[in-house]
This record gives C-alpha cells, structure tokens and sequence, in this order.
C-alpha cells in the first residue's frame, strides 16, 4: 500500500503562509533545491487542494520554470496530480484529475495502488481533512527560522489532538531544519 506524505514549510511561530497567502520567506537555495528534485522523484502522485494546484499550475509549466528549474518542472508537470475542489470547474495542467466529491474515497483507492508514495506538497486544508480520516502516513515539517508574527497556521482547523513520532530530522545550512513524523491515530 502506498503511503501519503504531507509536506510544508512553516515559520518558527507556526504559519506555513504569510498575510495574503505569502511565501516569499520561503528559504530556498541550491540545497533545498537539490533535496526537492530528490524528494520529489521519490513521488509517484501529487495531491493538492484548490489554492495550491491554482499556485503550482500558475508556475510550473511555464518556460520560465522550464528553464530556472528543468528538473523540478520536468517532475512536477509529468507526476499524476489530483486535485481536490467543489469549486473548479475544470484543470488544464498536464496529468492533472479533478475530484469534487468523496475525496477520502478517492485517496483510499490512491493509497491502494501499486506504484510510488503520494505527496501533499503544501495544501494544508486538504492535509486536514486526510489527517481527520487516518489518511496521512507521515508528515515532513521543514521548519524556516523565521518569524512572520502572523498569517496561516500550519493545519489550521485540525479538530482533534494527534500526537506524532519523530523518526528523523535533517539539518540545512541556511538553518532550515526538517522534521519526519509518523502520526499516531488512536
């Protein structure tokens, strides 16, 4: 059975989004991009909620993500995405399904399927909702240090307590530091 894994970067108070759903505080250079591409070619799947595929689809097939980042663009527009939404009405981006209903029905037959793990890369709403059904095997934590003082908290809404095990960490130059969990539902 295929695992899903929830991945985000989040400020040291706790936003994985600044006012206005901002993240030019992401701290990105050549390391980070080096542990994406190998992150992402792990995947086999990318599941995302509305905001996050709108943002992802806004940039990855573009030429300018073509040509700043072939590898994680060649990745990203070639991976099998599903998108979670009652609002859209239709997706454009290459290798991209849309559910509109009974998305816990649908990661259930994701998670069935032979083939790679499935990422959540961002889409905190979404991670939500899979948390609240048992639905994520481990969530990767990249820690920014950086205080926003405001903005979107990391699993906002999330209705019950869920204690989670550490099972590794990793250490950035920049001071990032990344944190492997395995959730563990009652």
């Amino acid at each position: 059975m295929r695992k899903v894994i929830f991945f985000n970067l989040t400020s040291l108070d706790g936003y994985f989004e600044g006012p206005d759903r901002d993240i030019n505080w992401h701290i990105v250079d050549d390391e980070f991009n080096e542990f994406a591409i190998q992150q992402t070619g792990e995947f086999g799947a990318l599941l995302f909620g509305r905001v996050t595929y709108e943002l992802m689809a806004g940039y990855w097939p573009t030429e300018a993500a073509k040509r700043d980042d072939p590898m994680i663009a060649g990745l990203m527009n070639s991976l099998p995405k599903v998108v979670f939404s009652k609002t859209l009405e239709k997706v454009e981006w290459e290798n991209t399904k849309l559910v509109k209903a009974n998305f816990v029905a649908e990661v259930l037959k994701l998670k069935q399927q032979s083939g790679k793990d499935i990422a959540i890369f961002g889409s905190s709403d979404l991670a939500v909702t899979l948390i609240e059904h048992n639905l994520i095997d481990e969530l990767r934590i990249m820690v920014n240090p950086i205080v926003l003082g405001e903005g979107k908290p990391i699993l906002h809404g999330i209705k019950a307590k869920l204690s989670l095990k550490l099972i590794k960490t990793r250490t950035f130059k920049t001071g990032n530091v990344l944190l492997y969990y395995e959730p563990e539902y009652k």
